[in-house]
């Protein structure tokens, strides 16, 4: 691995760092959890789109910058450096157009890429349902075909941004007779169907950030299934593959994070204990080897290999280094850990708080790090199962 930066990609850092300079303080400083906060983040990803920044590896033709990885990594280092919010359509840039790009039709590409770069279609999530958690082998909902339609009946359950979101990709039973991972079906759905109901669940904070979306007898064209009829587990896995990988946590996010809690720590002065600054520390340098991490695996990826199953590896560490980052602010914060973030005297402390209820949910989205490790030991290590 090369860490060292050519000449093009130290100019491509030095576009980004000025377009964000610029224009970073247009960035929403609401959640996207609600109605209001929702539209906002919606015209930021419009103006990320239009500025070229939306979706900067993406081929051109599909509204990207045409860069590569290596520049994407560079682009959310400066994103995040810059103060940037979380984006609001990471379901579809960072998961599901990947798997666009490898299992798509070029007219699936040409319908779905560029209006997902834009942010005019923002998705959801349906992997989960009620009996089928982190088992998605165990999935119930039926698309059932009548000629060029799929009838779809069922329910999805913890539906990331369902509550205000336009499409929904997931998977479906097609073949009512199969079991497990076989006979499924990946299908894209537009959440404004007839026979669509989306019913917001509260999270910790009280904002709809989940839904459960039922289905009653939903006519989906057959053309919006993706990839093989009956083959959507292998689309979901490639899917899962992204989840688990650099696509949906960059380092720079991570990094951000850890600048903050090291202000937050200088800020106690001479107070801070021992043990936390050790503690502080050890968070900072946890942040460094993830940022090592991922260029190794870009790195890997560039070279013309695939991510495997080591992505359960990525996923573990970025979820519990999440967790560990704002666990430590919560102590460095004392009393006021508890203030949320519109609380009067919260000033910027409150933000914390959010981010740690957040990364609560880091080592169960995305499949549990239980699930992760079985994973790791039986595809990675090659141990037997027991």
């Amino acid at each position: 691995m090369d860490l060292t930066f050519t000449r093009a990609h130290e100019a491509f850092r030095a576009d980004a760092r000025t377009w964000l300079s610029e224009h970073a303080g247009d960035a929403p400083k609401v959640s996207f959890d609600t109605a209001a906060g929702f539209a906002a983040h919606r015209a930021w990803e419009r103006l990320l789109f239009e500025g070229g920044w939306g979706v900067v590896p993406w081929p051109v033709e599909y509204g990207g910058r045409g860069a590569d990885l290596v520049e994407w990594v560079i682009f959310e280092e400066e994103y995040y450096r810059a103060g940037c919010p979380y984006r609001l359509n990471q379901n579809g840039l960072f998961l599901l157009g990947p798997t666009l790009m490898e299992f798509g039709t070029e007219e699936q590409k040409q319908q779905f890429l560029p209006a997902m770069a834009s942010g005019d279609h923002i998705w959801a999530q349906g992997w989960s349902e009620p009996n089928a958690g982190s088992d998605m082998a165990a999935i119930r909902a039926r698309a059932d075909r009548d000629g060029d339609d799929w009838i779809i009946t069922g329910q999805k359950t913890w539906s990331t941004r369902a509550a205000f979101a336009d499409w929904l990709f997931g998977l479906f039973r097609s073949d009512p007779s199969s079991e497990r991972h076989h006979g499924l079906s990946f299908i894209l759905v537009p959440l404004d169907t007839e026979g669509v109901e989306v019913r917001p669940i509260r999270q910790l904070n009280g904002e709809p950030g989940f839904a459960e979306v039922f289905f009653d007898d939903v006519r989906v064209p057959v053309a919006n299934t993706l990839g093989d009829i009956g083959g959507g587990w292998n689309v979901a896995m490639a899917t899962a593959g992204f989840e688990r990988g650099v696509s949906l946590r960059s380092p720079g996010r991570f990094n951000a994070a850890a600048r903050r809690l090291v202000e937050l720590a200088r800020s106690q002065g001479d107070d801070l204990s021992p043990a936390l600054r050790r503690d502080v520390a050890r968070s900072v340098v946890r942040t460094q080897a993830y940022d090592l991490f991922t260029y190794r695996t870009v790195s890997h990826v560039l070279a013309g290999h695939d991510i495997g199953p080591e992505s359960s590896v990525n996923k573990i560490f970025w979820s519990e280094m999440d967790l560990e980052l704002n666990s430590l602010a919560m102590r460095l914060l004392g009393p006021r850990a508890a203030l949320a973030a519109d609380a009067p005297d919260a000033e910027s402390d409150g933000t914390w708080l959010d981010r740690f209820l957040f990364s609560l949910s880091g080592p169960i989205y995305a499949g549990t790090n239980e699930i992760q490790r079985n994973i790791i030991a039986e595809r990675v290590l090659g141990l037997p199962r027991r």
